[in-house]
């Protein structure tokens, strides 16, 4: 049987190992602690529309096709896991000002004329679709087709349907490729992947999240994800079954992980100009991750040798990219190239053979 090594047991790990075994590849995982990364700490957003802009048709297309793959995925592994992972099936970005306005309808132009569906709603029209956002809302768009899922749920489930079939999780870390004793090696280790083929473009962009739990009597949270921009500064808001998921800050601080007393200042002020209720929510938890950003937000999904693919760098759109990069990695395996992923081939940038 073919042996194959995955290095890295976050979403994408978990979800080309899954892949691979289904396929008859005898697999395993290494990670010193699987599912504990930016995968962990991830709203679970599945918004590539949404954040469509002019030029930027790559990063939209491959965002598109592994987004049209999400339904059979989750169905895949709700039938072998028994967890349906879905929070939300649509997504509402809002605009507070006149600006934030013109961009949306901007990204609805761009994007609609590409075959993607999305609505362009006015104040009124969000106010019935969300009544508890602020009055200081004028304007929105709806992304009828971007659904959000709960990134634990999907982790839990995605090593679940990894141990069914077959696959070998090891708490163990990978100093060298070379000392992978596997026919081949898949290299998904996140913002780390650069530690183990040097020169590849992947960094570390630290992100903060905050988790709020729902109290009694305060306003329920929102149906859809709700994403903005507050002073400049991204935000979204993501339900969960006992609350709302708030992310995410965005620094280039290398691996710190630490939360700031700033980031979580930031995060809360700019949700409660937004859904000023939240201030009602008890905060349960304030996390930090380090998400493998790339110079052009497309991942790395391709072979670096005869033994080795890598598949990395999908920035805050991990979750997002799981099916796609599955499949991808597969037809790799296979020796064959998938075409919805020729855009992430990593050698369209200057990328060694070691």
């Amino acid at each position: 049987m073919r042996t194959l090594a995955v290095v890295g047991g976050g979403v994408i790990g978990l979800s080309v190992a899954w892949r691979a075994a289904e396929s008859g590849w005898s697999v395993t995982v290494f990670d010193p602690a699987a599912g504990t990364g930016a995968s962990w700490v991830a709203g679970g957003m599945l918004a590539p529309l949404s954040e469509g802009w002019p030029g930027e048709d790559e990063p939209l297309e491959f965002g598109a096709a592994t987004l049209a793959r999400w339904p059979g995925f989750a169905a895949r592994l709700e039938a072998s896991a028994g967890t349906p992972v879905f929070v939300a099936d649509a997504t509402l970005t809002v605009a507070l000002d006149a600006a934030d306005a013109a961009d949306l309808r901007t990204i609805a132009d761009f994007v609609t004329a590409r075959g993607h569906e999305m609505r362009l709603l006015d104040r009124r029209a969000v106010r019935a679709a969300e009544p508890d956002l602020a009055r200081t809302v004028r304007a929105g768009l709806l992304a009828p087709t971007e659904p959000a899922v709960d990134n634990r749920l999907l982790l839990d489930a995605l090593r679940r349907c990894c141990e069914q079939a077959g696959v070998h999780i090891r708490a163990e870390s990978v100093a060298d490729l070379d000392d992978c004793a596997q026919d081949q090696v898949v290299l998904a280790a996140g913002a780390a992947t650069a530690r183990l083929w040097p020169g590849l473009p992947v960094h570390p962009v630290k992100g903060e999240i905050l988790r709020l739990r729902h109290r009694p009597g305060a306003p329920p949270p929102p149906q859809r994800v709700i994403r903005a921009r507050v002073h400049g500064r991204p935000l979204y808001l993501v339900p969960r079954a006992d609350g709302i998921v708030v992310g995410a800050t965005q620094y280039e601080a290398g691996f710190d992980t630490a939360v700031t007393v700033a980031g979580v200042r930031d995060l809360i002020a700019d949700a409660e100009a937004v859904l000023p209720a939240l201030g009602e929510y008890e905060l349960r938890e304030t996390t930090a991750g380090s998400r493998p950003g790339t110079p052009d937000n497309l991942p790395l999904i391709g072979r670096l040798s005869d033994r080795v693919i890598v598949a990395a760098g999908h920035g805050r759109n991990g979750i997002l990219g799981a099916p796609l990069t599955a499949d991808a990695v597969a037809a790799l395996l296979d020796g064959e190239v998938l075409p919805e992923a020729k855009a992430a081939d990593p050698h369209r940038f200057s990328v060694s053979r070691r």
